[in-house]
C-alpha cells in the first residue's frame, strides 16, 4: 500500500513537471513571436515601408529558427541546464532588443546589420528551445503525444501573441516596455525550472545570481523606459519632443521649437505649423472655389483636422465626413489644446462626423453622394497605403461622387517624385476622370503635387474664395497649373491592386533622400 502511494505521488509529481514544461512552451512561443513583431514594428517606425520590413524580418527570423533547430543536434549532456541557459539568453537578447535598437538608431552606421543581428540571434535561440525541450520530455511521452502537445502549446502561444500585441501591448506598454516585459517572462521561466527540478541544484546558486542581475537591469529599464524613448527620439528629431505615442497603426511624435510644431508619423514629417496652411489651402480651395453650392464633403485621411478647418470656411457646407483609420490620431487632434488651436477645433464642429475605420473598406460599403471628395492620405510608401491610390479605389470614389462633383488627391512631389506624381494622375484618368494636375510650394516639403479630377471637366477657376486666406488666391491658383520642364509629364504604368507600381516608383524616386 505504501509503495503504491509512493508510486502515485511520484506519478503526480512527474505529471506536474510535464505540465510545467508544456506551459514553458506556451510562454516561449508567445515571447518568441512578440520579439519578432517588435522587430518588424520597430523597423517600420524607423526605416519605413512596413510590408518590406515585416516580410524580410519574418523571413530572417524563420530561417534563423531553422538554423537553431539544426544546431540543437549538437547539444548533449545536461539538457535541462542547456534549456535554462538558452531561456536566459533569449530573455536577455529579446528583452534588450527594443531599447538597444531605439538608442542605437542615430549612432550606428549599419543599423540594419544590428537589427537583423538581433533578429537572427533571437531566431536561433528560439529554434534551439523546442527541440531541446522535446528531448527532455521524450522518455516520458509517446512520440505522437509529445509532438501533438508541444506544438499545440507552441501554436496557441503564437495566436495569443498576435492578438495581444496590437490590441494591448503597443497601445498601453509601447515597444520598449513590451520587449523588457517579455524578456522578464523568459527569465521567470528559467527561475521556475531552476527551482522545480532537483537536477539543477549543482548550478542553481550561480544561475540565480546571474538571473537576478538581469531582472534588476530589466526592472530599472522598464521604470525608465520613457526616458530611454525620449533620449532616442531626442537624437532622431532636431527639436524638443513634446508628445509621443504608439498606436496600433503608427508612432506619433510632435516636436516644438520657438517657431513651429511638427508632426511626425513613423518618423516621416506630416506637417509644420509654420507652413501647413500652404499645403491645406492648396488642397481644399481650388476645388471649393468651383463648388459654390457644395453641401456634402468627404475627407479620407486628414485626421489632423487641418483640411477640415479650411472646409469649414464655407458656410454653405452642411456635412463633412472624415474617415481616418487611427482613432489615436483624431482623438489627439480633438483634445490637445495646442493642436485644437491649430485646427480651430474643426473635429469638434457639429457639422463634422469622424469615422475611424479603413477608408478602402468604408467606401465600398457606402452609397452617399458627395459634392467633393478629398483624399489626403500619406505618401504611397508601402502596399497597404498604395492600395488607396489604385484604379480600383478611384473607381469606387467615382461612384460616390456627384456628376458635377470634384475629387482632389494629394499626390506627392512632382519634382522629387516625378514618376510617382504622374502615375497618380494617369491612374485617376484610367478610372474615368478628367484630371487637372497642379502643385504648390510648401517650404517644409518643397514642391508638392495634387490632382483635381472631375467626371465632366467642369472645373473653372472663377468662383469666390473665403476672406483671410494666407496663400491661395486666383493668381496663385493659375500659377499652380504651370509645370516647368523638370516636373513635366512622363509616361508611367497604371497603379493597380495586382501590380502596385506606384509603390515601386515612390521607392525609386525617394530612395536617394531616405535616412
Amino acid at each position: 500500500m505504501e509503495q503504491t502511494d509512493r508510486k502515485s505521488n511520484g506519478g503526480r509529481k512527474e505529471s506536474r513537471m510535464h505540465i510545467l514544461l508544456l506551459l514553458s512552451v506556451f510562454v516561449i512561443a508567445t515571447c518568441g513571436l512578440i520579439y519578432e513583431l517588435i522587430a518588424g514594428t520597430l523597423a517600420s517606425y524607423l526605416l519605413g515601408d512596413s510590408i518590406m520590413q515585416f516580410s524580410t524580418i519574418i523571413g530572417v527570423y524563420l530561417f534563423s529558427m531553422g538554423v537553431g533547430s539544426w544546431l540543437s543536434k549538437y547539444i548533449d549532456g545536461d539538457l535541462m541546464r542547456w534549456f535554462i541557459r538558452i531561456e536566459v539568453l533569449v530573455g536577455v537578447v529579446g528583452g534588450c532588443s527594443a531599447p538597444v535598437l531605439f538608442v542605437a538608431f542615430e549612432h550606428v552606421a549599419s543599423f540594419r546589420l544590428l537589427l537583423y543581428g538581433f533578429v537572427s540571434i533571437t531566431g536561433v535561440l528560439v529554434g534551439l528551445e523546442i527541440p531541446v525541450l522535446m528531448r527532455i520530455l521524450k522518455n516520458n511521452y509517446a512520440f505522437k503525444d509529445l509532438v501533438s502537445d508541444v506544438f499545440t502549446f507552441d501554436y496557441v502561444g503564437g495566436l495569443l501573441a498576435s492578438l495581444i500585441f496590437p490590441l494591448l501591448l503597443v497601445p498601453y506598454l509601447g515597444l520598449i516596455r513590451t520587449s523588457l516585459f517579455f524578456g522578464f517572462l523568459n527569465m521567470v521561466v528559467a527561475v521556475i525550472l531552476l527551482y522545480r527540478f532537483k537536477e539543477t541544484a549543482a548550478y542553481r546558486k550561480g544561475y540565480t545570481a546571474m538571473i537576478s542581475v538581469c531582472l534588476l537591469l530589466f526592472t530599472a529599464c522598464f521604470l525608465y523606459s520613457n526616458k530611454i524613448m525620449n533620449y532616442s527620439e531626442s537624437m532622431t528629431f532636431q527639436d524638443n519632443v513634446i508628445y509621443s505615442k504608439s498606436t496600433p497603426y503608427q508612432r506619433m511624435v510632435i516636436t516644438k521649437n520657438n517657431r513651429e510644431l511638427r508632426l511626425f508619423l513613423n518618423g516621416n514629417l506630416q506637417f509644420s505649423s509654420a507652413d501647413e496652411y500652404r499645403y491645406h489651402e492648396a488642397l481644399v480651395h481650388p476645388a471649393m472655389q468651383a463648388l459654390p453650392k457644395a453641401t456634402r464633403v468627404l475627407v479620407l485621411g486628414g485626421g489632423d483636422g487641418l483640411a477640415v478647418r479650411e472646409l469649414l470656411k464655407y458656410p454653405q457646407l452642411k456635412t463633412v465626413t472624415l474617415v481616418d483609420l487611427d482613432p489615436g490620431m483624431t482623438q489627439l487632434f480633438k483634445t490637445n489644446p495646442m493642436l485644437t488651436e491649430l485646427n480651430k477645433g474643426s473635429l469638434l464642429n457639429p457639422k463634422v462626423t469622424v469615422i475611424n475605420t479603413d477608408a478602402y473598406q468604408w467606401i465600398r460599403n457606402d452609397s452617399t453622394k458627395f459634392n467633393l471628395i478629398i483624399a489626403d492620405f500619406p505618401d504611397p510608401s508601402n502596399y497597404s497605403i498604395g492600395k488607396l491610390y489604385t484604379a480600383t479605389f478611384y473607381n469606387e470614389l467615382r461612384r460616390l461622387l456627384d456628376d458635377n462633383g470634384i475629387l482632389v488627391v494629394q499626390s506627392t512631389s512632382p519634382y522629387i517624385g516625378r514618376r510617382s506624381f504622374w502615375c497618380v494622375d494617369h491612374t485617376i484618368t484610367a478610372a474615368g476622370f478628367f484630371t487637372i494636375p497642379y502643385h504648390a510650394y510648401v517650404p517644409s516639403f518643397g514642391e508638392w503635387g495634387y490632382i483635381l479630377a472631375t467626371k465632366n471637366y467642369s472645373w473653372k477657376n472663377e468662383g469666390a474664395l473665403p476672406a483671410g486666406l494666407r496663400y491661395v488666391n486666383s493668381g496663385t491658383i493659375k500659377d499652380m497649373l504651370y509645370f516647368p520642364p523638370d516636373m513635366a509629364e512622363v509616361p508611367t504604368d497604371i497603379n493597380k491592386l495586382n501590380n502596385q507600381v506606384l509603390v515601386h516608383y515612390f521607392e525609386n524616386d525617394w530612395g536617394p533622400y531616405a535616412h
